[in-house]
């Protein structure tokens, strides 16, 4: 009964919020989850049939499974959001989980490299190697610009528009957006692609992926994840550090610089503005430490 729902649900997921791949499969797996629930419960019910009570006591019974905090708020993310697909396809009247409780969650904050730590891990990159050029271009890009690490694997030459200052990104849902670049990241990003990139032996169908491995194919994630650790160790950096390092770090300067808050939303393609205030968050943090570092008062 729930199979012609879920396929239903992922057409929506895929055609009309425009999801990766992999966010389709996560709401997916939390709805597979809630009909898993009432299968073992004795209790199937159509949608239009599933109570608020119904709900809680699926929450119930996911938190009795040693299931993190986090997990199952996304757990319920997941329902309310097959819920809203069928409130558009009128498949219920109105959403039992509207009144659904998340878990309290205490929201990390992520490790940030101050500028002296960018430009000491910049500094240590060997530019007498050829991919030196390269994840110089790379480092320089996401630190003046604040990709997602998707976004600079999948940057193309197409988008660059170095002239005026602005490359134009495909963010989460194919979102495009323009972001401001820096001299340096435009220096070295012409250093890369007139100099080294020209003498590489290209794939098929990678001739505008601006960032190519030794193969002439696009850079895995997981690639530039081992680039940013190894550079990190050389430089004697002891932090958790990881692509998205040097996007909160371009976020958290710009916070404690003085930028507009709705600024940073755009510039990092947050779709919410709440998601951004994360990096208020981290400047108050910032001002505490500086406050224990240089007050008297605070030195007691």
């Amino acid at each position: 009964m729930w199979e012609a729902y879920k396929k239903g649900f992922k057409a929506y997921l895929q055609l009309e919020k425009s999801l990766s791949d992999n966010s389709v499969e996560a709401y997916l797996h939390d709805v597979e989850k809630f009909t898993q629930y009432m299968q073992e419960s004795g209790n199937l019910k159509s949608p239009e049939n599933v109570t608020l009570k119904d709900l809680q006591q699926f929450i119930k019974w996911i938190g009795g499974m040693d299931i993190a905090s986090a997990s199952q708020a996304r757990i319920i993310s997941g329902i309310r959001g097959f819920y809203k697909y069928c409130l558009v396809e009128n498949i219920v009247n109105a959403d039992p989980s509207t009144l659904l409780e998340a878990p309290k969650l205490k929201r990390a904050l992520p490790d940030v490299l101050s500028f002296e730590e960018i430009e000491n891990i910049i500094a240590v990159i060997d530019l007498s190697k050829a991919d030196g050029g390269r994840n110089k271009a790379i480092l320089e890009t996401m630190y003046s610009c604040g990709l997602r690490v998707s976004e600079v694997i999948n940057l193309k030459i197409s988008c660059l528009y170095l002239d005026v200052g602005f490359i134009r990104v495909i963010g989460k849902g194919d979102k495009e957006r323009l972001v401001p670049i820096g001299t340096d990241a435009v220096k070295y990003i012409k250093i890369y692609k007139d100099n080294i990139r020209v003498h590489q032996k290209i794939q098929n169908g990678f001739e505008d992926i601006l960032f190519l491995n030794k193969h002439g194919k696009k850079l895995s994630r997981v690639m530039i994840f081992y680039i940013i650790k190894g550079l990190a160790k050389k430089a004697g950096i002891i932090k958790t550090i990881s692509p998205h390092t040097f996007r909160h770090s371009f976020a958290t300067h710009l916070v404690e610089g003085g930028a507009d808050l709705r600024a940073v939303q755009e510039m990092l393609g947050h779709e919410s503005i709440t998601t951004t205030e994360i990096y208020t968050h981290l400047n108050r943090d910032y001002l505490r430490a500086t406050l224990q570092q240089h007050h008297p008062a605070f030195r007691k």
